[in-house]
């Protein structure tokens, strides 16, 4: 007789390891499709104002506030040893390498993943994507495509215009102390990020933005079981993409240190 915890833990791992294999399986497919012609301008522009536009007042707001958190935080701290002014570096460096591509990865993948796989899992209980394969088109370049590279497109600007706007938000809050100046705020900050930090959080978006899009289209055209399914599908990926943002995060910073963008 099989132990039970093998019995509830085999399974999972089992589907695990296929989901992988199935993610990386679509990542090829997307990647050879997104080289064929036609190119599908159209749908790629429908999905850019779909997760973009409609993601900005998400990724901004919260580019706003998290970063009069961080602000408040880094003044208090550095007062105590007397170095309050050295908030805008601290700010404008930990916006521009972390917290900008990180939370913008996370409210998009929040949005966008669940409304990705929301929508391409009704597709799939309503047969309408083996309707696709039926009529002699490839869904993949259909549906998965434009979804990717939307994604790819829309998440490196968002994060620029978050890291901008989180500066800016960050010297309105520490400017409320008499003793410190929007102006010497903003121009501490500009004066400490340089531009390998901004690239370093522009190119991490890119990675994030190919495993939000992909998991979620996966999650999406391999959803079973009706209403049910699409929840479940929603929900896994909101997980997912959540996770694999942060574990990406952690590897593409070590790297970065490693070969010297540090």
């Amino acid at each position: 007789m099989r132990d039970p915890f093998a019995k509830s833990v085999l399974p999972s791992l089992e589907g695990a390891i296929r989901d992988v294999r199935g993610v990386f399986l679509l990542s090829a497919a997307a990647l050879r499709a997104a080289g064929q012609r036609p190119f599908g301008r159209e749908a790629i522009l429908d999905q850019i104002e779909a997760i973009g536009v409609r993601s900005t007042s998400v990724v901004l707001l919260t580019a706003v506030f998290s970063s009069m958190v961080i602000t408040v935080q880094f003044s208090v701290q550095l007062a105590r040893f007397g170095a309050k002014e050295w908030a805008g570096n601290a700010v404008g460096v930990t916006l521009a390498r972390e917290l900008g591509p990180v939370m913008t990865a996370l409210m998009v993948g929040g949005r966008v993943g669940a409304g990705i796989a929301a929508e391409l899992g009704s597709m799939s209980v309503t047969e309408q994507i083996d309707a696709v394969r039926a009529l002699g088109a490839d869904p993949v370049k259909k549906l998965v495509v434009p979804r990717v590279l939307a994604t790819l497109t829309v998440l490196p600007l968002m994060d620029a215009v978050a890291v901008v706007i989180g500066v800016l938000a960050g010297g309105l809050v520490a400017s409320l102390d008499p003793n410190v100046s929007l102006y010497y705020f903003v121009l501490a900050a500009l004066r400490s990020t340089t531009m390998t930090d901004f690239m370093t959080g522009l190119v991490k978006t890119l990675f994030f933005a190919f495993n939000i899009a992909i998991v979620a289209c996966y999650r999406g055209m391999t959803t079973r079981g009706g209403t049910v399914g699409v929840g479940r599908a929603t929900t896994e990926t909101v997980v997912i993409t959540s996770v694999v943002t942060l574990v990406l995060d952690f590897v593409l910073t070590k790297i970065f240190l490693t070969v010297g963008w540090g």
